[in-house]
């Protein structure tokens, strides 16, 4: 289905008609139409590359008016017929119908359907790629004839979703580098994380809430100069732009939410300050895996070279979905675009195509890394490794496609029930609800650690981590919260510092009008980014816990069975779990598990 998206929509769409428009024949301008011929239109199918402007036959009533693309907007005020003959001779504007002869401008017909303008031509400046009047209220009797307020609400016509689409496809190229600026302040906290484990939590917990703050007062001064802005264009009577008044509202809205979860955040950092000291430790046993296999750490980057292409293709696909139009021809010959009515259906196959391809490509790299983490864990001598990244990049690609398929679809599905479910739970503390909940909240990303280690399929897996947690929930599930806490702040440092720099810098360009958009776009990538590289340490630390288990279930640490897992480790663990159930447990005591299978991991 998303291939025929994409086909269907790249052989209807034209992106190049979101940024420049298109004349009064269909024509996009600054493209060439010449495979693009319309039936029954005459001027239809004119190669107008460098003219990237629409300007109006008459500004006073663009509704109306015959409307063609030009090489530049008018840079003079021209007020009669050889003047513009001799403005367009020497600056190369024509500004007449594309078949009139230049000289003949200073004879032909001068209306609102052309071939040439109606005098007098105004100065103007391009708006959205739109030859505006430098200077709206000198029109004369422009308040009285409601000039400036057609020019705008012309301009207002399109949709809000169109124009914000303009301002994605003209600031690709930011957005891209954004992303690489995403992928450098990832590798630094990698980088704290791995060499500062000891001192890391706490660092990053003081980040975090220093991001957080500068980050939503950055925000509330974007709204506040965007608020001002308009204000005073409101009292000079000049009419507004719909996109800039929305993306002053959006920017309320983003402000508001950032103010929200910065509360929320300094309120959670309160509830788990006690938790946080056992995370370094935990960090530090991730470590000494990350040294003893260092090209871990190097599975983030092609997972975001796929993400990246990703990315590049489902907005190029959005671009063209979204100008899938037919085009109609009106009583005066002129052309106009009308969506497809299938083109409806097309938006949410799409935007579930985003979830879950780029919930696949994260899976891929879960599986990968809790595979090669559980080999090591449960390979007594370390020496006879091998290849376990390899190894389990082989057995992805040939044995467990399905499983992360179908994992990447019903992990994320069953996010919102799972914590509607948790919250229900704790208010009624009814045991009917207490199993369901229990079910949900460990059908997560760690069940990528059992079908790495185990071999078996989804469902099967999902059965075996759910008897292997539920013998461990409390401790368990606390230190993996814990732990998962800390790295999630270490992921919105990066989202808060990169949007921030994005603010920075779409808020310098005099082009983007509804730049909301692209920022809420960079956010969504740069977490995805951070994600990306940061969640392998969330990955090992979710892998040791569940080999730690498993061991423990197998092994009571004597010279018959000895464990897995080295003596710091499992000293560490166990006590971290025995600290936080409340329950003192004797480190060489045998099996509590309810797991009915009893056969060791395969790894």
């Amino acid at each position: 289905m998303s291939i025929f998206i994409a086909a269907f929509s790249v052989s209807e769409g034209d992106p190049f008609r979101l940024v420049y428009g298109y004349d009064s024949f269909g024509n996009t301008c600054d493209a060439d139409n010449s495979g693009k011929v319309i039936p029954g239109v005459r001027y239809a199918g004119w190669n107008l590359k460098g003219k990237p402007y629409l300007f109006f036959m008459d500004i006073r009533d663009p509704d109306h008016s015959l409307r063609i693309c030009v090489n530049t907007c008018p840079e003079t005020f021209i007020e009669k017929a050889p003047v513009l003959y001799t403005v367009s001779q020497q600056t190369g504007s024509l500004l007449c119908r594309y078949d009139l002869s230049l000289s003949l401008y200073a004879f032909a017909n001068r209306t609102v359907h052309g071939p040439c303008p109606v005098l007098p031509i105004y100065k103007s400046e391009p708006l959205l790629n739109r030859c505006v009047p430098t200077d709206l209220i000198h029109i004369e009797n422009w308040l009285e004839n409601n000039i400036a307020n057609n020019i705008i609400a012309y301009l207002n016509k399109s949709n809000i979703f169109q124009k914000a689409l303009r301002d994605l496809y003209e600031s690709w190229n930011i957005i891209i580098a954004l992303c690489f600026l995403a992928v450098a302040f990832s590798v630094v906290m990698v980088l704290i994380i791995r060499f500062l484990a000891s001192v890391a939590v706490w660092f990053i917990v003081a980040l975090s809430v220093l991001t957080s703050l500068v980050g939503t007062a950055f925000l509330w001064w974007t709204f506040m100069s965007n608020k001002n802005k308009l204000d005073r264009e409101e009292r000079e009577q000049i009419p507004l732009l719909e996109v800039d008044i929305f993306s002053e509202n959006t920017f309320l809205t983003f402000s508001i939410i950032a103010s929200v979860l910065t509360l929320m955040l300094l309120v959670s950092l309160v509830a788990v300050r006690r938790r946080l000291s056992l995370v370094s430790g935990l960090l530090q046993e991730a470590g000494s895996c990350v040294s003893a296999m260092p090209l871990l750490l190097m599975q983030p980057l092609w997972t975001f070279v796929l993400l990246l292409i990703f990315f590049i293709y489902w907005v190029t696909v959005l671009a063209f979905l979204c100008t899938a139009e037919k085009p109609t021809v009106t009583e005066n010959g002129y052309v106009t675009y009308h969506e497809y009515e299938i083109v409806t259906h097309f938006w949410w196959y799409h935007l579930v195509g985003l979830f879950w391809v780029s919930e696949y490509i994260v899976a891929c790299q879960s599986f990968v890394v809790s595979g090669a983490v559980g080999r090591w864990y449960f390979t007594r001598d370390k020496r006879q490794l091998g290849f376990p990244i390899l190894g389990n990049i082989g057995r992805l690609i040939i044995f467990h496609q399905g499983s992360v398929a179908l994992g990447s679809f019903i992990i994320p599905l069953l996010r919102f029930p799972r914590a509607v479910f948790l919250f229900v739970s704790k208010k009624l503390h009814r045991s009917e609800t207490h199993c369901t909940c229990l079910g949900l909240r460990y059908l997560n990303a760690d069940l990528y650690t059992v079908v790495a280690v185990g071999g078996k399929n989804f469902c099967t897996s999902a059965k075996k981590s759910y008897f292997i947690l539920m013998a461990n929930k409390l401790g368990l599930a606390s230190i993996g919260s814990s732990a998962g806490f800390v790295l999630l702040l270490s992921k919105l440092i990066v989202m808060v510092g990169t949007a921030s720099f994005s603010v920075f810098w779409f808020k310098s360009q005099k082009d983007f009008h509804f730049y909301a958009i692209p920022v809420l776009l960079v956010c969504v990538l740069s977490y995805f980014i951070a994600h990306c590289f940061i969640s392998v340490y969330e990955m090992i630390v979710n892998a040791l816990l569940l080999c730690f288990c498993e061991d423990r279930d197998l092994n009571d640490g004597s010279s018959e069975r000895p464990y897995f897992g080295s003596r710091n480790l499992m000293a560490r663990l166990s006590e971290c779990s025995a600290s936080l159930d409340g329950v003192t447990r004797n480190f060489t005591g045998g099996s509590s598990s309810t797991d009915p299978e009893s056969e060791p991991a395969q790894v």
